[in-house]
């Protein structure tokens, strides 16, 4: 039997452990880091929680006895995804970069492409603005720097602890978001600016494509550059293909 270990969180990641886990021939395993309170249900057995860097994840690996190690994290885990590159050279594990591209600014579309939070929130200037923040909890805090904007937060769980700003809107909910739910958010809540990642794939882009319709400049954190030399996949298609041709050899 072939073991194979999924780093998670992703819609790829899921869909990848859908397609596999009918096949008697293979054990898989799903690992969540833990940061989602109630993580959607997985079809294969799931570990929750970090690995203790480089290190830990070799020691994973060498106790599972994992032939194949498949990075389906987020695209900014860049920290998990440099780790899952250097443990699988030491461990000989056959890796994989499962990542969605990335979406192109199209014509309409109002970008303000910039490098870290920092950026984004200068972005904003200092006049005060109606803000809809579409990021993960952890990038949130620095905005207390800028409190003179009214912000609207949409996350998975609860914010905890909260934006330490004194007009600032909580939402949550899980994806998919269709454009006309996020169109309507947009407009109720009068939002003048989104500052948002980029993320990729569909479930995520309603708000994008919302901004483009309401014509309102989105401020769009750049995908960290992650250069591990791994084999890479864009889509769950493609990493079945890869799959199949590693276990052929």
């Amino acid at each position: 039997m072939q073991r194979i270990l999924i780093l998670g969180g992703t819609t790829e990641a899921r869909q990848l452990a859908e397609r596999l886990a009918a096949r008697a021939e293979l054990s898989v395993t799903l690992s969540l880091a833990g940061r989602t309170l109630r993580p959607a249900p997985q079809p294969v057995p799931v570990r929750i929680g970090g690995f203790g860097g480089v290190d830990g994840l070799i020691q994973e690996l060498r106790a599972r006895q994992i032939d194949i190690l498949i990075d389906a994290t987020h695209p900014y885990a860049a920290v998990i995804s440099a780790n899952a590159a250097e443990a699988a050279r030491i461990s000989g594990v056959s890796l994989l970069m499962l990542k969605r591209p990335a979406w192109v600014a199209v014509e309409g579309d109002r970008w303000t492409e910039v490098s870290d939070v920092s950026a984004a929130i200068a972005g904003l200037g200092i006049g005060p603005r109606r803000v809809f923040l579409a990021l993960g909890r952890k990038e949130l805090a620095p905005f207390a720097r800028a409190p003179q904007h009214r912000y609207v937060i949409r996350s998975v769980d609860p914010v905890d602890p909260p934006l330490a700003a004194p007009d600032v809107v909580y939402l949550t909910g899980r994806g998919p978001f269709a454009e006309a739910d996020d169109r309507a958010l947009l407009e109720a809540h009068r939002i003048e600016v989104v500052v948002a990642k980029n993320s990729g794939g569909s479930a995520t882009y309603g708000k994008i494509a919302a901004a483009r319709g309401l014509r309102l400049p989105v401020i769009m954190l750049r995908r960290p550059k992650v250069d591990t030399g791994a084999p890479a996949a864009e889509t769950v298609a493609q990493a079945l293909a890869w799959i199949d041709q590693t276990l052929a050899h």
